[in-house]
Parts: C-alpha cells; structure tokens; sequence
C-alpha cells in the first residue's frame, strides 16, 4: 500500500494534494476527507485551535496505523495530511485521501483512519477563544 504523510505547520493545499492525485487503474474510488475547525468548542465559541504533538511520535503512531491499514487488503493508497499550530475556524486541520477498488471499502477505512488516530497519535487540541486570541500574554493572536 503507497502512504503519504504529513505533519504541517503549514495551510494544506487540498486542490493541489487533489490535483495530484494518483491511482492504478483497477481503482474507482478515491474517498476525500477534510476536518475543519468549527466555530463551537461544547459550550464555548472559539477563534482557533492550537494543536501539538511530538512530531516524531506522531508520525511513528501514524506508521503503524497505516500498516495495520494495509493489512485489511482492501486499500492501494493512503494520504494523510495533519495540521500543528495555530489552525483558525473555517480552516483545514486534516485531510485524507484513501484509494480503493470500490467505494464501499475507501469509505470505511477513511472512517477507520480518522477512529483509529483519535485514539492512537498523540495530536492535541487546545481551543482558543476570542479573549484568550486577544490576551497581550499571548504570543500568537488570531485576528
């Protein structure tokens, strides 16, 4: 199974990750996911959200989903890019690609990705709220 990874301070170009999209074929589905950060935190209104990790414990954790991916047989091909920093509402905080012979098959392991690294990448979220944003203490306002 071909896999992509990446762990980003950077925005994620969705059109070109889509534009570069690559599949044999005997593929017909190639399943799309973005995860955008929503304005609504439980109770709160947020501006942002500061994700974190230890970069190379988060991409080792990916790694090992991904090969637990391939094992199901069903996938050709796995792109994964996450977000780190500062990520404001309306932005792109995840974005997947899966690659499969059928739609069924890319739909349920793009949903079994996205389980499995809540559960297993250490990637953490902290939401920002507008007084927190506008804090002379804080380093990284978000206008």
């Amino acid at each position: 199974m071909k896999r992509f990874l990446s762990i980003t301070a950077d925005p994620i170009d969705e059109a070109g990750l889509v534009a570069n999209r690559t599949l044999s074929s005997g593929m017909g589905a190639a399943v799309y996911f973005s995860g955008v950060v929503r304005g609504q935190e439980g109770a709160d209104t947020i501006v942002a959200i500061d994700y974190s990790c230890f970069v190379p414990m988060a991409e080792h954790q990916f790694h090992r989903l991904f090969d637990r991916l391939a094992e199901r047989g069903s996938v050709e091909s796995v792109r994964l890019v996450h977000r780190i920093g500062r990520v404001a509402v309306g932005e792109s905080s995840l974005w997947i690609e899966v690659v499969s012979a059928h739609r069924a098959e890319a739909f349920g392991a793009c949903q079994w990705v996205i389980d499995e690294m809540k559960q297993v990448v250490p990637i953490w979220k902290t939401p920002v709220t507008a007084a927190q944003a506008s804090s002379p203490l804080n380093p990284n306002p978000t206008s």
